[in-house]
């Protein structure tokens, strides 16, 4: 069962929350997938997402990277949930650190995750902390990135239609380090 911690509502009106526990139990509208742009979901959430949501989730990510490519930092790709609650999962790329631009690829990530549930008409989003399991971002720096990239968003979006974006984290160093940054930070 996951625990809500924390919610603020930002000043455009959406609630943001921050949730402990497993971003695959989620019953929102989609997840957040960390992917790599080959949307190859071998290890970490992108495993944990189709071992619970079952190989269909594969099958549509290798569809997708043979129609359009491998997916980029701000044009997440998007597939169906299989056997999860949530309707859909965005694959986000999450930048590896120490390979350049980390924080801008962050936030194109999050932008992107943002802009595809509004394509596809959704109302509630639930993320993971992108990029700072194997792929080494510092975890309160991401946490900055992520909170000041969907205050963005909306701002710059006030048609969208999503209502609630969740914030899933797993262990107790991560929701440390977004808790700590989501006491300083005014949305």
């Amino acid at each position: 069962m996951n625990t809500l911690l924390i919610e603020r509502t930002i000043s455009t009106s959406q609630t943001l929350q921050i949730v402990q526990g497993d971003l695959t139990a989620e019953n929102v509208d989609a997840i957040v997938n960390a992917a790599n742009e080959q949307l190859a979901h071998g290890g970490g959430v992108a495993w944990a997402i189709v071992r619970k949501g079952g190989e269909v989730i594969q099958q549509e990510s290798d569809d997708w990277v043979r129609e359009h490519g491998p997916v980029s930092h701000a044009h997440p790709a998007w597939t169906s949930g299989g056997l999860l609650p949530a309707k859909y999962v965005i694959h986000a790329i999450g930048p590896v650190w120490g390979d350049g631009d980390e924080d801008a690829k962050l936030a194109a990530a999050v932008r992107g995750s943002l802009r595809v549930a509004d394509e596809l008409k959704l109302q509630s989003i639930a993320l993971p902390a992108i990029s700072t399991g194997i792929f080494g971002f510092p975890k309160g720096r991401a946490a900055n990135i992520i909170f000041r990239t969907i205050a963005h968003y909306f701002d710059e979006h006030s048609e969208s239609g999503v209502s609630l974006v969740r914030i899933v984290l797993f262990d107790s160093a991560t929701i440390d380090a977004f808790m700590d940054v989501w006491k300083e930070w005014d949305a």
